[in-house]
């Protein structure tokens, strides 16, 4: 099978939203944001090894693959419209190929995102996707955008596909269901498009939990030239901190919670004032927030325990190259 056609069976998307006025075919795609709107784009890549497993089932590697790129749509606030895809590939098996491009394009409808163009080529597994969105001119959650006194949110649960990793690595064992859903939350993360979205104008800031909370909190932070006083308590008894990773405890809780990486929520500030309106935003979008901590003038970040006394922090976020 040569690349031409391997792109006509596995990657031909009939996906044709508003604003793409072009799609896949042609030398490039021509995309047509609506009036008052701005092109939002971001470009990831996934390398065997690094960034999954080889043992990864190919349709849930497929579902990440856009699922990591449209995260950071959902971060700006961003409406998803149309992606690319480069694919590196060692040999063109029929059977990946088609686990692959099924949970890929599952997503891509699921989010009305087309695919409008991209590359393969023979080589090792590498998998690199440039996601294009769309949001109002004035309305974009940007990192450097938190106030002082802001309140510090998160969605969903942190650390579950941390706690994922360590059991296929041999460091926890956990029950069979409980594995099940932490390697869900690893291998098929939920990107929080609808809540980026329902927040436009009530939240400040927004960046998604990619690399661990505290490396992407600090990304807010030094861009908008604040500090932030998290609680260790109010995290701990949040459902920012899922019942499966407090029953596993030990060492695992503060530092998966913290650094662990791989979540794809959504860590945002917004004025006390807007606490109903993320109340309803998160209600809107049927994900669950909690409320952290706060911005500070000081810059740096305080994680303060029992008592309110600060505690020892030490910041792991993911490094490629460390």
């Amino acid at each position: 099978m040569g690349e031409f056609e391997l792109i006509k069976r596995y990657f031909q998307h009939s996906l044709q939203p508003a604003g793409v006025a072009l799609g896949n075919g042609d030398d490039c795609a021509l995309l047509a944001p609506a009036p008052g709107m701005r092109l939002a784009v971001s470009t990831d890549m996934l390398v065997e090894g690094r960034h999954f497993l080889s043992t990864v089932n190919p349709e849930a590697l497929g579902h990440k693959a856009l699922a990591v790129n449209l995260s950071d749509l959902a971060a700006m606030g961003a409406q998803p419209l149309a992606f690319t895809l480069a694919l590196a590939l060692p040999r063109a098996d029929e059977t990946w190929l088609a686990g692959f491009s099924k949970g890929l394009l599952a997503l891509a409808d699921a989010h009305g995102c087309a695919l409008v163009g991209g590359d393969t080529t023979a080589g090792p597994l590498n998998i690199c996707i440039t996601v294009f969105g769309q949001v109002p001119e004035h309305q974009a959650l940007r990192r450097s955008a938190a106030k002082v006194g802001d309140d510090i949110y998160v969605s969903g649960t942190l650390g579950d596909a941390r706690l994922a990793l360590e059991v296929f690595r041999g460091g926890a064992s956990l029950s069979a269901a409980d594995f099940a859903a932490v390697r869900q939350r690893m291998e098929r993360p939920t990107p929080r498009v609808a809540l980026g979205v329902a927040l436009r104008g009530v939240a400040h800031a927004a960046a998604d939990v990619s690399d661990g909370l505290l490396g992407d909190l600090g990304h807010i932070l030094a861009a908008s030239q604040v500090g932030a006083d998290l609680s260790a308590d109010e995290i701990h008894n949040s459902i920012a901190t899922s019942t499966i990773l407090k029953s596993a405890g030990g060492q695992f809780l503060p530092d998966f919670v913290l650094n662990g990486g791989d979540d794809y929520e959504l860590v945002f500030t917004a004025p006390v004032a807007a606490r109903p309106a993320v109340v309803h935003a998160a209600a809107s979008a049927c994900t669950p927030v909690s409320r952290i901590g706060t911005v500070t003038a000081s810059t740096g970040l305080v994680l303060r325990g029992p008592g309110g006394q600060p505690m020892a922090l030490t910041s792991r976020s993911f490094d490629h190259f460390a």
